[in-house]
């Protein structure tokens, strides 16, 4: 049996994820973050009869190396390339309404970080790039050529809780104007070189954070959630799980408050005798609190430290 290291990635909670999910044999379900296939091969394994897996990606090396993955199970997968902020359009054209289980993991797979070509790492030299989807028209080094201080400051403090983005910002506009800011390596020398000395002593990189912040707007990986998650809502059966794994602060806050205002019923007054605002509830919180990996799992993958994994049912 092919391993899942073979596939240069390791599937973060993935026994939680196929908990969570209450997979059904004839069950339709999505996996909206296809990546290599990790949590699509587990699914799909276990779909007979009417069974069906429909998997969203937008970046094309992704579904190429899926092909291969899930071969023995195409019969019952779909593969779409897409955006998974585009969902109920991509379900309504398949002309599925509703699904029994939908899974989103929002962390980059492992080969994208680590394939230098791609230009995430900052380990690695390579052209800035950054795009999950190599159509997409804003490249990283387009936004760090291109951007205005103020919203460079913004992207690296914002996305990246980057407490030195004014001096990285500043250093970034003095450097492009003697010449453009091409590789990967470029941009980490100047981001070291423009931090303070503490600063460098920490045990993390010092061009991680501004790394991320980058990726994060190149790709708009924040404004894509509400959407997507409006989107699995609306086309889950009643009964149905949405299962979604976050790895940064900032979208695990959007995913937090976007589930917890569709589980959410009347607001009316509390002084009000019967409710008048007719609402009422879409998804019923399955956890509570975010579940975590165990130590298990974090001794084998460090990567998955940060992964918070919420669950909710249609009502």
């Amino acid at each position: 049996m092919v391993s899942e290291s073979d596939y240069g990635h390791k599937s973060v909670l993935l026994d939680e994820c196929l908990d969570a999910l209450n997979i059904r044999p004839d069950g339709i379900y999505v996996d909206g973050t296809l990546g290599r296939a990790g949590h699509s091969s587990q699914i799909v394994r276990r779909l007979s009869g009417g069974g069906r897996l429909i998997a969203l990606d937008r970046d094309e090396t992704a579904l190429a190396a899926a092909r291969e993955r899930l071969a023995e199970y195409m019969d019952r997968v779909t593969l779409v390339h897409s955006n998974f902020s585009r969902l109920g359009e991509v379900l309504d054209e398949l002309g599925v309404a509703e699904a029994d289980g939908m899974l989103f993991d929002l962390g980059v797979s492992s080969p994208q970080l680590d394939d230098a070509s791609r230009g995430f790492s900052y380990k690695q030299d390579a052209p800035l790039d950054m795009r999950m989807d190599a159509d997409s028209p804003l490249t990283a080094r387009e936004l760090v050529n291109g951007a205005p201080y103020e919203e460079l400051r913004r992207i690296l403090y914002e996305y990246g809780e980057e407490r030195y983005a004014p001096q990285i910002a500043r250093a970034v506009c003095a450097a492009r104007e003697k010449k453009p800011i091409e590789t990967t390596l470029e941009l980490a020398e100047l981001i070291r070189g423009a931090m303070p000395p503490k600063a460098l002593r920490e045990k993390q990189h010092p061009a991680k954070r501004s790394f991320q912040a980058l990726r994060i707007a190149v790709n708009d990986e924040l404004g894509e959630l509400p959407p997507m998650l409006d989107a699995a809502q609306a086309h889950l059966r009643p009964g149905g799980r949405l299962a979604v794994i976050t790895f940064h602060s900032l979208e695990d806050r959007i995913v937090k408050q976007q589930l917890r205002e569709l589980s959410t019923g009347c607001i009316c007054p509390p002084e009000f005798p019967v409710c008048v605002c007719g609402r009422t509830p879409k998804l019923r919180l399955v956890t509570r609190k975010p579940i975590l990996p165990g130590e298990d799992e974090l001794a084998e993958n460090p990567r998955a430290r940060s992964a918070k994994l919420r669950v909710a049912e249609k009502c």
